[in-house]
């Protein structure tokens, strides 16, 4: 479907309208339309799966990976989850309107900063249409218009998503414009809506490394570039095996296509000839594809056979999002920081570790957007940080870095407070 240039412009002022309106809209309201969103998605779940079906199909029948398809998935125990979040979203603090940083200076003048929101945000997803809902709700909760565009491959599902959405926000009193929906799959809308600086605020794309170096090469509104995750789980020499081994599986079988899933694990070598026996075997019998070094290929090789493979070069620095991991032994743990340093993308990076003094250099010396000991690179999301959701993890340093939920979609503007002040 062709969208004219025109069509997206309506549709972006009404955004920038909307926003106006919703910036002074309670957080009882707001709520409401989360609750409403929430409701919709469990008694709407007919049409939503009906949809989701039809995109699958054609997916599946274009020859999508299966990363991308299980990212595509919707059923009912994902809607309820979607739901569950939303609810979540909805008990959180309204961040709009807080005062921070409040002080009375010298001359008793008082200063404070008030959160508000950013205004509209533009965000440019491919094949997960849990991120309609996410982005949708967080925006509406922290009082921001959204402009969504997704991919071709889930605009089925994205349009009975939307409809949800929209009806339920208008049943609350919140003007339905502040959801917009951009039907064209069109890749030249992408390309219109990065332009756009007079109607969008801040532009969040959540896909692959082709969408965001697009958006970070055309974009003449600030963007969120960061999230491609290459998250590396490191086992020391004092790592506690049965933790190591449930941490690590964990990290790459619970669910392999999404970002802060491992990719490469590293291992110590005073301890890889007991661990990686064992971690290969669980993985083999999990269908993980395993790309070795040759330290760890000598282990593994007689161990899990084919499902062990010699790495190549480019294996240390890609984001696998499927049953792939790359697996390397090292002598120290300087040797792990700088193979991270190295081939890191600043996402997800864990330790294994018993030893206090190396999981606190692991802390202080990884340059990363979270950095866990003794926990799944799993955790690195906006749900279990106890933000409700997350409209996308930012491996940036600026504006906001890690998972970004209701305050990182907020600005702040300066209150002054005088009494006849005037400046000599």
């Amino acid at each position: 479907m062709l969208m004219s240039g025109n069509e997206l412009n309506i549709k972006a002022k009404a955004a920038r309208k909307a926003a106006r309106d919703l910036a002074n809209i309670t957080g009882h309201v707001k709520n409401q339309a989360l609750l409403n969103i929430a409701e919709t998605l469990t008694s709407s779940n007919h049409e939503i799966l009906k949809a989701n079906e039809e995109d699958y199909k054609n997916g599946k029948s274009d020859g999508m990976s299966e990363a991308l398809l299980d990212r595509l998935l919707l059923d009912n125990e994902r809607l309820q989850l979607l739901a569950s979040d939303v609810r979540a979203v909805s008990n959180l603090p309204d961040p709009v309107g807080e005062t921070i940083d409040m002080r009375t200076m010298p001359n008793g003048l008082q200063v404070s900063k008030r959160r508000v929101p950013l205004g509209v945000i533009g965000a440019i997803y491919e094949s997960r249409p849990n991120v309609t809902v996410d982005i949708s709700v967080l925006c509406l909760k922290s009082g921001n218009a959204v402009i969504l565009r997704g991919g071709k491959e889930s605009i089925h599902t994205n349009k009975a998503l939307v409809k949800v959405i929209r009806d339920s926000v208008l049943c609350a009193g919140i003007p339905e414009n502040t959801v917009q929906f951009i039907e064209s799959t069109d890749r030249e809308i992408v390309g219109r809506m990065l332009k756009m600086k007079d109607e969008i605020d801040l532009i969040i794309p959540r896909g692959g490394a082709n969408l965001i170096h697009r958006v970070s090469e055309e974009s003449t509104i600030p963007a969120i570039t960061g999230g491609i995750g290459v998250c590396h789980t490191y086992v020391d020499r004092s790592a506690n095996i049965d933790m190591a081994l449930n941490i690590v599986f964990n990290a790459k079988v619970q669910r392999p296509s999404v970002c802060n899933a491992l990719d490469t694990l590293i291992v110590h070598s005073d301890i890889a000839s007991e661990y990686l026996p064992k971690i290969g075997k669980m993985w083999s019998d999990a269908g993980v594809e395993m790309r070795c070094d040759p330290a760890s290929m000598d282990i593994l090789s007689s161990v899990v056979g084919p499902s062990a493979i010699p790495a190549g070069q480019e294996d240390w620095g890609t984001e696998y999002l499927s049953l792939k991991a790359s697996i390397k032994i090292v002598s120290s743990i300087d040797e792990v920081i700088n193979h991270i340093e190295t081939f890191g993308t600043g996402h997800s990076e864990a330790i294994v570790t018993e030893d206090y003094s190396s999981a606190m250099k692991f802390l202080n010396e990884i340059d990363s957007s979270a950095v866990m000991v003794n926990a799944s690179t799993r955790f690195n999301d906006g749900g279990e940080f106890g933000l409700g959701a997350e409209v996308a993890i930012s491996t940036s340093k600026f504006p906001v870095r890690g998972p970004m939920g209701l305050r990182e979609l907020t600005s702040y503007k300066w209150i002054v407070l005088g009494a006849g002040h005037v400046r000599e």
